[in-house]
């Protein structure tokens, strides 16, 4: 039988990667992976292809080189990454993109990795948030979420994706435990008790997988996968447990988190406020069974941190 082709974007990210790999591995063989990358030379790319994959030169602002990336594909995974150039018009028009080429294509199955836009539930006017970019409230949130209507409006079969907050961002984006004034160890989130849903960057490419196993029955859904639902206090303890030293939440308000100052600091400091204020149609929208369903590897906090937590330099910081 002749393998669906998956055309995979972003395939060397924690998104697209975790797809490539969980294709690959997949026992069942029903999909073969296409994986599209700008530098098809580089270490990462030249890894997925000696595990099997079809390594192909793409880029999300070359219209051109998206259509060749999905010719005779069956589906596609389309996914932007806005922290490389902060752009909200950048993700909009990669967006456009990509669903222009599935259409010419005829892709038969589409995920769109998308987020809620929060002007939604928070518009322009409201000045509990301040508005950023002139345009937005949480512009990595509000671009993806804004750009579905082109995969609705061309009619592709999509399935639009919801993630959640990757738990590597304690690794990756110096969120992970800091000492304090006080030299105790703490992790910093304006999310007051709100729950957080979070999960291993790992597992939405297996969940995305065991969507495109379900063929047609998600086209045209929405879809929300987390591994689990935290607040700050919960990851916090599990933190200790996992690490065997005291590690505290300390809750920040919205408006000292954007006053951190790092790139970006202002656009997460809205998104933790966003979803601290409306936790629950966040938390509602991501459904913690059917993403197990999805993938049953599914990690909690605790797995994931078991596993990576060697990453997280905590002794050193308490030297």
């Amino acid at each position: 039988m002749q393998k669906k082709i998956i055309t995979v974007f972003g395939a060397t990210g924690a998104q697209g990667g975790g797809l490539v790999r969980a294709i690959l591995k997949d026992a069942t063989g029903e999909f073969a992976v296409r994986a599209v990358t700008r530098d098809i030379h580089s270490t990462k790319a030249q890894h997925l292809a000696r595990h099997g994959a079809e390594v192909v030169a793409g880029d999300l602002d070359d219209p051109a080189s998206i259509r060749r990336a999905m010719a005779g594909a069956y589906g596609a995974y389309c996914v932007t990454f806005f922290w490389e150039h902060f752009s909200p018009e950048k993700e909009d028009a990669q967006a456009r993109n990509m669903a222009e080429a599935a259409k010419e294509a005829g892709l038969e199955h589409v995920i769109w990795s998308t987020l809620e836009d929060s002007r939604k539930w928070i518009p322009l006017s409201d000045n509990r948030m301040p508005t950023l970019m002139r345009n937005y409230k949480v512009p990595h949130l509000d671009a993806k979420g804004a750009a579905n209507h082109y995969f609705s409006d061309l009619k592709v079969p999509t399935t639009f994706l919801l993630t959640s907050f990757y738990w590597e961002n304690f690794i990756y984006f110096g969120m992970g435990p800091k000492p304090g004034p006080d030299g105790k160890l703490a992790i910093s989130l304006p999310m007051g008790q709100s729950k957080l849903s979070g999960m291993a960057a790992e597992d939405i490419g297996k969940c995305a997988l065991g969507i495109f196993k379900k063929g047609k029955a998600l086209i045209g859904k929405t879809v929300g996968i987390a591994g689990e639902q935290l607040t700050g206090q919960q990851m916090a303890h599990i933190m200790t447990k996992v690490f065997g030293l005291p590690i505290a939440y300390n809750e920040l308000t919205p408006e000292q988190y954007r006053g951190l100052g790092f790139p970006g600091a202002d656009d997460l400091g809205n998104m933790f406020q966003f979803q601290r204020d409306f936790a629950e149609d966040s938390l509602k929208a991501r459904n913690l069974a059917f993403s197990r369903e999805l993938n049953p590897e599914l990690q909690t906090f605790s797995e994931w941190l078991i596993k990576n937590g060697q990453r997280i330099p905590v002794e050193q910081l308490v030297g």
